[in-house]
């Protein structure tokens, strides 16, 4: 590791220790036990001694600090670097105001039974030696202190409540003097208490997540963070509790929007499948039936193409407001996207019962509306699969009910169709789908498209994402949302996925071996690939077969993937992100991750969905979604690229947002690998004569 760090030009892993490095709070070095030499320094160590990180390496503890230093410590790093474990602590002078305090920590490194060198730890242990003395020297001045902030404080000794700001009165709706005395629990809701008990008997410091019981009733989530003081009359604990209610409706804003359609605030199909599996489980339980009707609007791309999206969008509101109102509120009413509307009828039906509902439902949206001063008549097609007669899971009743519904709109215009075993006979056709497909795979007729990616500050090409093409021998080029869904299911999903990963490592390295500047290449893998495969030694092995170098590949996964992290799937991104490789989290917000989940994994990328830049700026909502997506993202240190850019308008926002990269129709369309290489070439010569 240490040769690797002190290269010239680390490597991505490199470089990722020394970011972790630089950005603790500690000054970090480590020196060799046989030369007594810097081998590593992180920034805050070197700017403590007013040099750079790199001047640090090669240097003598000696010529790093001064001699005037060196004579105060001499002794104890030579006690270090005989492989003795020392702390010690001493007072820095400052030229203006009191002096700073500081804790070293040495810890020998042993390989083997063989002292290999000294990590030094150098910590600003400031703030807690004078919060000490002030605490020895003076109980108001704390209090004074306490009061100025708008944290809540509270110190207790072994539980006991000793003192508290106003803040702690404001959050728990408590005057100071009635807290005193009572046990610190007390005010923590049940069930932390047992964790917050464990948590102060072992002088725990690191925060945690709890809430807090206010007069009233109600509850405050809270963030509680603990430190333990010393005192003459024994040790105490000082904790802050901040209250984490806006963050905590920021996340709940997140996951409603993980789980229900922007438009019409209806359950989107991720919602209706929770909703559908519990409404499952009470029907099996109690022997009842449950009907999964599916819904499409006739005609709804000619609403659209003659009046415009904007009145198409008006429309599926009229719908989902409709039906919404014209079902008990025990019934489930989603929108699973488009003009494809699903009702799950609770309430027992019979087909008799649910065909009578059905045909309520279709006289509703039957109705006439007025979108913008156009009167305007849609009529549904509908399939309806019954439980438990067609299906036992969420997943099997609704392509039966889907089944129903393509049956029902080949069938003509308001069409109302049950799904029956009949319906089998489609597989027929879905074995020739699979067939082609295979000798698709065979025949070598999937291409590569590029969409360029590009810095939203200058517009400078950042790289590309490579997308999967179908030239079909009779429908020509075919998009992937009409084949990669079937392949997956179809298990032929890995197959495309392994021809896309090498076939885009390939020609970056060719377009490299041509002399172009080399930039970054996106490519997406199913989630079943990361549950299924060795992930980690296939994109090794393509790696090494074409010579691409793993920082300039960048893998998307989509957030259902993050779902599984326990296991195989996390130990393949862990694995993937050793190698160098880069991981994107791809249409971000629109499924299942979280704060939490963002900070487990080895995410370094987050791509926001192209669904909350549609409407940007005109949309507050949407906006405010992405604001709160990017800032979200500065904080993690997260990169993040902006789907479906496609005005200046929303250009100029991102801009001011403090996005990095944009991607879309704005930038380019997916090119061919002929003119992405064109772009590409542009990008070098411009490249070539600014320098």
């Amino acid at each position: 590791m240490a040769e690797n760090i002190e290269a010239r030009h680390p490597g991505p892993r490199e470089a990722l220790l020394q970011l972790i490095a630089d950005t603790a709070p500690a000054m970090l070095a480590y020196f060799d036990a046989h030369t007594w030499r810097c081998r590593f320094a992180n920034a805050h160590y070197a700017r403590n001694f007013g040099i750079a990180p790199g001047d640090a390496i090669g240097k003598t503890v000696q010529e790093i600090v001064g001699e005037a230093t060196w004579q105060l410590i001499a002794s104890n790093v030579e006690r270090g670097l005989r492989g003795e474990q020392v702390r010690y602590e001493r007072a820095v002078p400052q030229p203006n105001g009191p002096p700073r305090h500081i804790e070293t920590l040495l810890l020998p490194h042993v390989e083997d039974g063989v002292l290999q060198g000294t990590v030094v730890q150098v910590t600003d242990i400031s703030r807690h030696y004078y919060a000490s003395q002030q605490l020895r020297d003076s109980e108001e001045r704390m209090r004074k202190f306490a009061e100025v902030t708008t944290e809540a404080i509270v110190m207790h000794r072994n539980g006991l409540i000793l003192d508290g700001n106003e803040a702690l009165s404001r959050l728990t709706g408590h005057a100071v003097s009635t807290l005193i005395g009572c046990h610190v629990l007390d005010y923590l809701s049940p069930e932390f208490r047992i964790y917050a008990l464990q948590h102060m008997r072992s002088g725990r410091e690191d925060r945690f997540d709890a809430a807090i019981l206010h007069r009233d009733g109600h509850r405050i989530p809270v963030e509680v963070e603990a430190k333990t003081m010393p005192s003459q009359d024994g040790p105490y604990r000082i904790v802050l509790v901040r209250d984490t209610t806006q963050r905590h409706q920021a996340q709940e804003r997140l996951d409603f929007l993980a789980r229900h359609d922007q438009l019409t605030q209806l359950p989107n199909r991720a919602g209706l499948n929770q909703m559908l599996r519990q409404a499952l489980s009470q029907a099996g339980l109690h022997q009842r039936t449950l009907a999964v009707l599916s819904i499409d609007l006739d005609h709804f791309k000619t609403i659209n193409e003659s009046l415009g999206h904007h009145a198409g969008d008006l429309l599926l509101c009229e719908v989902a407001q409709r039906l919404r109102a014209s079902v008990p509120a025990h019934d489930l009413v989603a929108r699973l996207g488009g003009d494809e509307f699903v009702v799950v009828f609770t309430d027992n039906p019979c087909p008799q019962a649910a065909h009578s509902l059905a045909s309520h439902l279709q006289r509703t949206i039957e109705a006439p509306c007025c979108i913008e001063g156009t009167h305007l008549v849609v009529s549904p097609c509908m399939g309806i699969a019954m439980f438990p007669g067609d299906g036992q899971s969420p997943e099997e009743l609704m392509n039966h009910a889907e089944t129903a519904l393509q049956l029902a709109k080949d069938s003509g215009r308001r069409n109302l169709q049950f799904y029956t075993p009949l319906l089998a006979s489609r597989a027929a056709d879905l074995l020739t789908q699979e067939l082609m497909l295979r000798q698709a795979l065979e025949n070598g007729e999937f291409e590569l498209h590029y969409q360029p990616q590009t810095f939203a500050d200058d517009g400078r090409l950042a790289g590309f994402e490579a997308l999967v093409r179908w030239r079909h021998p009779q429908r020509g080029l075919v998009l992937p949302g009409e084949f990669i869904g079937f392949a997956e299911a179809r298990g032929l999903i890995s197959a495309i996925d392994r021809w896309v990963l090498r076939e885009a490592c390939r020609q970056m390295r060719q377009w490299q071996d041509e002399g172009l500047t080399p930039v970054a290449i996106a490519v997406n893998l199913s989630a079943l690939e990361f549950r299924q495969r060795d992930m980690a030694r296939e994109v090794a092995q393509v790696l090494q077969d074409t010579g691409l170098d793993a920082r300039w590949l960048h893998i998307e996964l989509t957030e259902s993937t993050l779902m599984h992290t326990s296991g195989p799937v996390h130990d393949t991104l862990l694995a993937l992100r050793q190698l160098g490789v880069g991981l994107a989290l791809d249409d971000f917000g629109t499924g299942y991750s979280s704060l939490a989940s963002l900070r487990r994994h080895p995410i370094d990328r987050i791509k926001i969905d192209r669904s909350f830049i549609a409407d940007v700026p005109a949309s507050t909502d949407d906006t405010a979604i992405v604001t709160a997506i990017v800032q979200m993202g500065h904080s993690l240190h997260l990169d993040i690229v902006a789907e479906g850019v496609e005005t200046h308008e929303q250009l100029a926002l991102l801009r001011g947002l403090g996005c990095g990269m944009i991607q879309g129709y704005l930038v380019a369309r997916p090119l061919p690998a002929s003119q992405a290489r064109a772009w590409l070439a542009r990008q070098s010569a411009h490249t070539v004569t600014d320098s």
